[in-house]
């Protein structure tokens, strides 16, 4: 749902100018610019892919955002920063490339301050069987991994982070797709980077659309030590 869903948990976590904000895997940057530019705090963006990191960077340049975004190429799951770090974290189309999702969220609580929160947008296994392939994330069902509502819901709470709202957004986000594939594409998009991405696209808005798939967004709080 691109920038309806950055805005959608930019408007749940509160943020301030004085937030300390994590984009946890960044891709090209759209949900760091789109904080750093709406509510001027200052955004570290994390991404393992060097072209994306690359691109991000120069996005960040181009629309005069460089001074408030900080671009670093590396793993979510050991990510590079002191315990505490972040008032903020914010994790969009993540947990489905990461097979060790208590990794994941162990260390997006460690690099929270008590009290801080996690912001989830991303999309679980559905009870409407497997959805076809490619996926934006995985080209065959063996380098996806989805799981569960449920199993997601675990993971995060197992992890030290108290769910405040859970949003089960998949109708809203099965239309919004139908009006962005009946658009012509962004200038600048994942589409110019993942091959076949029109197809990737259509397979997710059918899997949303018959159940196979699941739109969940997430606000937790990192539990008091």
């Amino acid at each position: 749902m691109g920038r309806i869903a950055t805005y959608q948990l930019a408007e749940l976590t509160g943020l301030t100018q004085h937030s300390r904000v994590l984009d946890a895997g960044s891709g090209i940057g759209g949900t760091a610019r789109f904080i750093a530019d709406r509510c001027g705090c200052p955004v570290t963006a994390v991404d393992l892919t060097a072209d994306y990191c690359d691109t991000a960077e120069w996005l960040n340049e181009l629309v005069g955002l460089e001074d408030r975004i900080a671009v670093h190429r590396a793993d979510v799951t050991a990510l590079p920063f002191a315990d505490g770090s972040f008032d903020v974290a914010f994790s969009q189309h993540v947990q489905m490339n990461i097979a060790d999702k208590d990794l994941l969220y162990r260390e997006a609580r460690r690099v929270l301050v008590p009290g801080g929160l996690l912001a989830i947008w991303d999309v679980t296994a559905g009870s409407g069987g497997d959805p076809d392939y490619p996926l934006p994330w995985a080209e065959q069902p063996e380098q996806s991994h989805l799981v569960t509502p449920d199993a997601l819901r675990e993971a995060i709470e197992t992890a030290g982070l108290v769910i405040e709202q859970w949003n089960d957004l998949t109708e809203q986000a099965a239309a919004t797709m139908r009006t962005v594939l009946a658009s012509p594409p962004d200038s600048v998009g994942l589409h110019a980077f993942v091959p076949n991405f029109a197809e990737k696209a259509e397979n997710l808005t059918r899997g949303l659309a018959d159940g196979s798939l699941r739109a969940i967004q997430v606000i937790a709080r990192a539990i008091q030590s």
